[in-house]
């Protein structure tokens, strides 16, 4: 009996040096062990660059060693004059409009994800993996004070569920979350900022869980039961059916049946976005994780080198700081528009209700953390509150615009 070969894609959003380390590390691992499973598995590279986020160059990321290559069916790489030209030739077929590409194709995360989805689709590639440039294929553990590091099979993994699935997502250790270790004070106590923590994130984010979070040196570690789990069905909560950007595979048999990333210019929430959109659709949670190096502490990973205790992640560092901030950032810029499209008969008096939490707790945060940039949250607040109906009317309009890009590939393989 012979078997057909089952064609994926792994995709990479990237602008760090290290990102040839990091898919090394899969590739290397999964070279052995899909032989070994006997399964009949081509595997090809889509990355989506950008030379601006830590200054790099195109070599950065084309300059990939034969070894790997040769694990490679095919390699495909996207940047901005990539991107301009394939608009370019879907303009000219009459497939999309210049403002209908632009939608699709912007300069941010969500436009990265749909170039490499559609790119992945129309090689005709079977499933598209995301993986992160700054996550790896371990899960750790806490283990008699000490850290217990499993290694993970993501590919296996996401391939014996993604037959029965649109999507399948895994899980995340390690330092997924940007809230340093506080030590409050009267500078700012506890439910100063566990107000401002609840005004800025969106709803499946607990005070009780940031907490206890906080008290672990917010560090993440794998649970048990899930390692040792089987696949889960993810349901709906609030409208959405909560995905992560990475360790995320989605079926590309049936473009047409898929949605595209969106985010807000210059935010980001693209994957939360996407899972506003998944209500007919099969999203299973996957027995596997990806450790998340947040802060790079831990690039040595990818070397073998498995440290006995994680670091505990101060606020006195002004480098962790500035991450939180940014995340910050993101979040409140993000908000609104979730809550347009989720929430949108208690949109009003939410927003006020988030600007009078901001107004009362900024101040302490920016004395707390000697960081005058903290008082700017609100601005951004009112800014995308402002911009609130023009972002929901691009968010739809990008899922019409993939809808005649889905239809286009369709045609095209037959």
């Amino acid at each position: 009996m012979i078997k057909s070969t089952r064609k994926v894609g792994i995709g990479f959003i990237t602008g760090r040096k290290s990102f040839r380390n990091v898919l090394a590390t899969y590739l290397k691992c999964w070279g052995s062990r899909i032989l070994s499973a006997g399964e009949s598995v081509e595997l090809s590279l889509f990355v989506a660059y950008d030379l601006e986020y830590r200054n790099t160059q195109r070599k950065d990321y084309t300059n990939i060693n034969i070894e790997l290559r040769e694990m490679l069916s095919e390699i495909v790489f996207i940047d901005r004059t990539t991107i301009q030209t394939e608009a370019r030739l879907l303009k000219q077929r009459g497939v999309l409009s210049k403002r209908e590409s632009d939608l699709l194709f912007e300069k941010g995360y969500a436009g990265k994800r749909n170039a490499i989805l559609y790119a992945a689709a129309k090689q005709g590639m079977d499933a598209i993996l995301f993986l992160d440039d700054d996550e790896y294929p371990l899960a750790v553990q806490e283990r008699g004070g000490s850290e217990n590091w499993i290694g993970q099979q993501i590919l296996s993994t996401h391939l014996a569920s993604i037959d029965e699935a649109d999507i399948t997502c895994g899980h995340h250790c390690g330092y997924i979350s940007p809230i340093p270790n506080l030590t409050f004070n009267e500078k700012m106590g506890e439910k100063d900022f566990q107000t401002f923590i609840e005004a800025i994130s969106n709803d499946i984010i607990s005070w009780d869980s940031i907490r206890k979070l906080m008290e672990s040196g917010s560090i993440t570690y794998a649970e048990p039961e899930i390692l040792d789990g089987a696949a889960t069905e993810v349901l709906e909560v609030g409208k959405k059916k909560f995905i992560s950007g990475s360790n995320l595979c989605i079926n590309l048999r049936d473009p047409s049946g898929l949605s595209a990333f969106y985010n807000p210019p210059s935010a980001r929430g693209e994957d939360t976005f996407l899972s506003t959109c998944l209500s007919d659709s099969t999203v299973l949670s996957v027995p596997c994780y990806t450790f998340h190096d947040g802060f790079s502490l831990y690039t040595t990973l990818l070397e073998g080198v498995l440290p006995e205790k994680l670091s505990h992640i101060s606020a006195k560092s002004k480098k962790i700081v500035a991450r939180f901030y940014s995340a910050c950032i993101g979040w409140v810029r993000y908000k609104p528009l979730l809550l347009y499209i989720t929430r949108r008969d208690e949109y009003a008096e939410t927003i006020d209700l988030m600007r009078e939490n901001l107004t009362a707790t900024l101040p302490k945060l920016s004395d707390y953390f000697d960081d005058l940039r903290f008082m700017k949250i609100l601005d951004e607040l009112n800014r995308y509150d402002t911009a609130v109906e023009k972002h929901f009317m691009e968010f739809n309009a990008t899922q019409e615009a993939w809808k005649k890009l889905a239809e286009y590939l369709k045609n095209s393989r037959i």
